[in-house]
C-alpha cells in the first residue's frame, strides 16, 4: 500500500460518510467484512454493517468526519479522523486484494 493509493481511500471513505450515503459507504467493504468497536462490539458481513451504519446515520444526521491523518501498511490503511459525534478516532482497516475492507479495527479517544 503506498501512501497515495491510501490517502485516495481515505479520502473517499470520509466523503461517502459526510454524504450520508450508504451505498458509497458499502462499496468500500467486502462481503464478509468485520467491524469490532466499542460501540457495535462485532460486526459480520456487509449485510450486517449495511443495517448498522444505516442505523447510525438515521440516528445522527449530523454526523461529519474529519480527515486529520492517514497510515500505510502491508495491506491495510489506518484513518485518523474526527468524528463530531464520538470525537478522535483511528479506524485501523485490512485490505483484500481488489482494495476492499475486509477488517476493521475502530477505536475511539474518550470524548
Amino acid at each position: 500500500m503506498d501512501k497515495t493509493r491510501a490517502l485516495a481511500i481515505a479520502h473517499e471513505w470520509v466523503e461517502a460518510f459526510n454524504r450520508h450515503d450508504l451505498e458509497a459507504i458499502l462499496s468500500h467493504y467486502a462481503e464478509s467484512v468485520e467491524l469490532t468497536s466499542l460501540l457495535a462490539t462485532r460486526v459480520l458481513g456487509k449485510p450486517a454493517l449495511g443495517a448498522y451504519f444505516a442505523k447510525a446515520l438515521a440516528a445522527s444526521p449530523n454526523l461529519k468526519f474529519e480527515l486529520l491523518d492517514v497510515f500505510t501498511g502491508v495491506n491495510s490503511v489506518a484513518v485518523y479522523f474526527r468524528n463530531s459525534i464520538r470525537g478522535l478516532q483511528i479506524e485501523i482497516m485490512e485490505l483484500d486484494a481488489d482494495g476492499r475492507i475486509t477488517r476493521v479495527l475502530v477505536h475511539h479517544r474518550d470524548p
